[in-house]
């Protein structure tokens, strides 16, 4: 499963599988609990797959951020936790994105950064390479 099924509900804590959609908003399932939650077109949701990260020279998708930290903790759990201190979640970000903006990346988007990859992680939803794209490319056309 990608990213593209995978969603942030604000005002609700952890991660979303994405189930269907209704004529009203959708149906998800919580990746903490596994309790379903209806989800009206009003919430404010963001889907994994279109979240990117500032840095000096651009915007870096959110998948490429979570391979950096596969990498990094060679496929296991992070080594600083959510909860951490500012300065040591800073630190291990700059670590793992070296060129972030430390201006428009606060220390609240770095927790959800640890927690989002630790959730994923704890669910097996651990391919964050790009997803291919079904459609016809312009270069195979003759």
């Amino acid at each position: 499963m990608g990213l593209d099924k995978i969603l942030s509900i604000g005002g609700k804590p952890g991660l979303f599988r994405l189930l269907t959609q209704t004529r009203t908003g959708f149906v998800a399932e919580s990746l903490l609990d596994g309790k379903k939650v209806t989800v009206g077109l009003r919430s404010n949701v963001s889907v994994l797959s279109e979240i990117a990260i500032y840095t000096l020279e651009e915007e870096v998708p959110l998948r490429q951020v979570f391979l950096n930290i596969q990498t990094k903790e060679k496929g296991g759990r992070t080594s600083v936790g959510h909860k951490d201190e500012k300065i040591k979640l800073e630190e291990y970000f700059f670590e793992v994105l070296p060129d972030y903006d430390e201006d428009r990346v606060y220390a609240s988007d770095i927790k959800k950064v640890v927690q989002w990859y630790n959730i994923l992680l704890d669910n097996d939803i651990t391919d964050f390479s790009e997803e291919k794209d079904d459609s016809p490319s312009a270069d195979s056309e003759e």
